[in-house]
């Protein structure tokens, strides 16, 4: 998700702070609605569940704290991500529903109006991004974004020889290339 705050951050923006010289988006889930059905599919229900359960146990910790803010019925009905959504992280942040925090939080609606270079890494085998995460149009047609597909490195996972992983190096390369 950070990667998918700070591009909307820079492209909802008209000026950013001048400290920040450049960005750096490592598979960005540029469009949250399709990352969320990539991530209820069956390749990644591992991942969901253990997801889920932590969003829970953190979700039962503020119940605790705050018992008539939600019901236990409430709580028992979250069953999906999307779920958690439409119960806790939409209605906490002021949002009608998931679909309605999905919508107005993808970062891919803003990428046109970003200013400050930005390199977007999202390997072609991440099993979290749909088709609608590869912002391919937009950044052809804004010169401060580069998009990089590599064909693997999963979801974060860009290990290469030598204990070295190449979305760091990247980084580094493309920070250094702006002087």
């Amino acid at each position: 998700m950070g990667a998918n705050i700070i591009l909307k951050y820079l492209g909802e923006r008209d000026h950013v702070p001048t400290e920040v010289k450049a960005a750096i988006a490592i598979s960005a889930p540029c469009d949250l609605n399709g990352a969320c059905v990539e991530l209820h599919k069956l390749k990644n229900s591992a991942y969901a569940s253990r997801f889920l359960s932590h969003l829970k146990a953190s979700l039962k910790l503020k119940m605790e704290k705050f018992p008539n803010e939600m019901s236990l019925e409430t709580f028992n009905s979250i069953k999906t991500l999307r779920d958690f959504d439409n119960v806790y992280t939409s209605k906490a942040h002021g949002f009608v529903d998931a679909a309605d925090y999905y919508e107005k939080s993808s970062s891919r609606q803003f990428l046109p109006n970003i200013k400050t270079p930005t390199l977007i890494i999202n390997a072609l085998n991440d099993s979290f991004l749909s088709p609608e995460c590869y912002p391919v149009k937009e950044a052809k047609n804004n010169p401060n974004l580069f998009l990089e597909m590599p064909e693997h490195g999963g979801h974060v996972g860009f290990i290469s020889k030598n204990n070295v992983y190449y979305n760091e190096q990247r980084a580094l390369e493309f920070v250094n290339s702006l002087g």
